[in-house]
């Protein structure tokens, strides 16, 4: 499939989303379909850097964060509509994306992923401390009630993140079939035997840095209207951490689809949580679900679901065969 058509069956599926949503009749949708859709983005982000690559990046709140903080700092200088703050919050997070990427790639393994963790912890603390932003305290964003031609604020705060999705989705399938794609890959494999072959490692994981840090800064632009109060502890949230690796672990890092289907179903479990039990067994819900996928299907439902059908049995001419059941019911002029 090509990517302009695959780019018109997510709008097409994204339209029809933001359809029933407001077929639905409440606004209660659209806030909980902001939070996957947000999901979605930010596991598909990780992913480009963490599955595609195999770098473990445990430092996503931060670039989320420098999405949120960026647009807050442009709301207190002159107001943009959100689309600009959504393009400038991926530039800053992309750039220190490309930062962080020059200065810990030389790490590998577990010291690199210890390393993104303390880049958040750095950024989290000179947050606290810049009083220009709210620092500890935290800063008011006053949002329009409504928004022509949309009416609620909230139905165009969806309608951005569905854009988003739709575009962070089609950008991790466009690197995964494509040559940058093949060189992730061999990074991800060997990464000492690609760079033996004469792959450029360090230059395509600057790119993934980039690239992952910018889609999260852009997931996170949107967030101070959504949430109307944004502080460092809401910011830098362990939920934002935890459920961008849990989510494409979940469903699956060797494709673009596994994230997806991860955030959709983790992200809809812990909204029906929050509803009706209490939003603090969300990480519960996460830890079991991880601990449960590790055991079962360690390399997620997308891996589970290639394992089943490599294992069906097949005919002669090598497609998979049906059940004995299914074929007793195919009429004989059908064989």
């Amino acid at each position: 499939m090509r990517t302009d058509l695959f780019l018109l069956i997510c709008l097409a599926v994204g339209g029809a989303v933001f359809g029933v949503a407001i077929a639905l009749g409440n606004d209660y949708y659209f806030f909980a379909g902001y939070v996957v859709l947000q999901y979605i983005v930010l596991s598909t982000a990780w992913n480009i850097l963490g599955g595609y690559c195999g770098y473990v990046n445990f430092g996503s709140a931060a670039f989320f964060a420098l999405g949120a903080y960026s647009t807050v700092t442009l709301h207190r200088l002159v107001p943009l509509p959100i689309p600009v703050l959504v393009a400038i919050g991926g530039i800053v997070s992309g750039v220190v994306g490309f930062g962080m990427g020059y200065l810990t790639l030389r790490l590998r393994g577990a010291f690199f992923a210890i390393a993104t963790l303390a880049l958040a912890v750095v950024l989290q603390t000179l947050i606290v401390n810049w009083d220009f932003v709210g620092g500890s305290r935290g800063a008011y964003i006053v949002r329009p009630e409504s928004i022509a031609p949309f009416g609620s604020y909230i139905k165009y705060l969806f309608l951005i993140m569905i854009l988003l999705a739709v575009g962070s989705l089609t950008v991790a399938r466009l690197i995964e079939r494509s040559r940058l794609g093949f060189g992730f890959a061999t990074i991800r494999d060997d990464e000492v035997a690609a760079e033996a072959s004469g792959v450029p490692t360090l230059r395509l994981q600057l790119i993934a840095t980039t690239i992952s840090g910018g889609l999260m800064g852009m997931a996170g632009a949107p967030f101070p209207y959504y949430i109307g109060f944004l502080q460092p502890s809401s910011a830098f949230g362990l939920d934002y951490a935890v459920n961008s690796i849990a989510m494409p672990l979940i469903g699956g890092t060797t494709s673009w689809v596994g994230p997806l289907i991860g955030a959709i179903l983790l992200g809809s479990l812990q909204q029906i949580a929050t509803v009706t039990i209490s939003s603090a067994v969300n990480l519960l819900i996460v830890g079991f679900l991880l601990v449960g996928f590790v055991i079962v299907a360690p390399n997620g439902i997308i891996g589970l679901f290639q394992k089943y059908v490599r294992h069906r049995p097949a005919d002669r001419a090598g497609r998979p065969t049906l059940p004995a059941e299914a074929t007793k019911s195919v009429p004989e002029s059908a064989t």
